[in-house]
């Protein structure tokens, strides 16, 4: 919970950044739009293509957490096929919620996310009041199963790793173009997602630590997958409320996120095709104007992530950096901010930032030393995995410099019109 409270108010200077660049292009694209037009056109790619490595690893991470939990509960023996068939129409299942209208997939992640809230909230409170918590619980407060990095405490270099419930705050203006609130409250969304999770976390796990000694639970009850759920089943001796809360949690809660990143993937590479960093099939449309080939493409993708997450140690390997490459998009994003502000000191924002290009270079400095605490401790297997994802880009950037750009320009919607880049 202390890693919590830290990055909350560390991903905070951050999100002020994006509120500012989010009312000068209220268009899909974010991280696309803000660096090309900052930088140049081939970091707005690198950027966009970094973001996506985290936001791309969440609907198969999701879905497999969800099928382990149903199988956890309902007490059936797991195998291969059977994993991967439940993940597979769990997975068609929401890529056809995702090329519905918009408002359906939009009021179904949003009563999902309030029953996930509410369950967080019914559980820390019966941690409370459950006879067990306690101060002398936090006995073992700093213990941790790493030691410290050029003298920097485990726990604090663990906190960089905590940036995966945060990032998602950049995902508000990829629906920007398809919701109906006015472009200058998107501050009031990305800082309140922001808040409202660093409070709920914190909350949730300063509970958690009270009912056991964290070495304890660390040691007894991490083999489990779900560490509060068996918390409560292990230490509390519940057996109703883990369904209750898991179903909450893991089944409302993981798919209200799954659901989140997928439209917002499906609207980046939407407007990646858009503005020529794509062929444009990617931006075809069907009768509820919705991308048809990203939703494929993302559920193609999720379904071979699955295999690999249970046939090798690929998609871990690769989790382990989604963080390393969210806080590089972030860093490269506030560089951007301020070379618009200094090439274009007239383009004036709703939500300008106080301090200027100060309080951005200070964003920046927080998140490469997030992006910095996140390679620490890495294996060789996470930078493979890694470098086949920067591949896979490489190739696509390679196709656009040397074939679709000579013919198509990169067109963004800046304050003063159209711009090619």
């Amino acid at each position: 919970f202390l890693g919590f409270i830290l990055m909350t108010l560390l991903i905070l200077p951050i999100a002020m950044v994006y509120c500012e660049l989010a009312p000068l292009f209220p268009r899909a694209g974010g991280e696309l739009i803000y660096n090309t037009v900052g930088i140049n056109k081939h970091i707005g790619f690198f950027s966009s293509w970094l973001i996506m490595a985290a936001w791309i690893a969440v609907p198969p991470s999701a879905v497999m957490a969800i099928v382990q939990w149903m199988f956890h509960v309902l007490h059936i023996q797991s195998s291969f096929l059977l994993i991967e068939g439940v993940a597979l129409v769990a997975l068609i299942g929401y890529c056809a919620l995702s090329l519905q209208n918009v408002e359906i997939a939009g009021k179904i992640q949003l009563y999902m996310l309030m029953f996930a809230i509410a369950g967080c909230i019914v559980a820390t409170v019966a941690f409370l009041f459950s006879g067990v918590w306690s101060f002398d619980n936090f006995k073992n407060f700093f213990y941790s199963q790493v030691g410290s990095h050029f003298g920097i405490p485990s726990w604090i270099i663990g906190m960089a790793l905590l940036i995966t419930p945060y990032f998602g705050f950049e995902t508000v203006p990829q629906m920007v173009e398809e919701g109906d609130f006015p472009i200058k409250n998107s501050k009031k969304a990305i800082c309140g997602s922001i808040l409202t999770c660093g409070c709920i976390y914190v909350f949730y796990y300063f509970c958690v630590a009270g009912l056991d000694g964290l070495k304890d639970v660390y040691t007894n009850f991490a083999q489990d997958g779900f560490l509060t759920i068996a918390t409560m089943q292990n230490v509390l001796g519940w057996t109703f409320w883990p369904i209750i809360v898991g179903i909450l949690s893991c089944l409302l809660g993981m798919g209200a996120s799954l659901l989140g990143f997928w439209m917002s993937t499906v609207r980046m590479l939407y407007s990646m095709a858009n503005k020529n960093f794509l062929p444009k099939v990617f931006a075809a449309v069907n009768k509820n104007q919705q991308p048809m080939l990203p939703n494929v493409f993302l559920l193609v993708l999720s379904l071979i992530f699955i295999v690999l997450q249970n046939s090798s140690d690929f998609m871990s390997a690769f989790f382990n950096l989604m963080s390393f490459g969210c806080a590089c998009a972030y860093a490269l994003t506030m560089i951007s901010a301020v070379c618009i502000h200094r090439k274009h000191p007239d383009w004036k924002s709703s939500n300008t930032v106080k301090g200027g290009d100060a309080f951005r270079l200070f964003a920046m400095c927080i998140a490469v030393a997030i992006a910095f605490f996140c390679t620490l401790g890495q294996g060789i297997d996470s930078w493979i995995c890694f470098g086949v994802y920067l591949g896979v880009g490489v190739v696509i950037w390679l196709w656009m410099v040397l074939v679709n750009w000579k013919k198509h320009p990169v067109e963004i919607e800046t304050p003063d019109g159209i711009q090619q880049f």
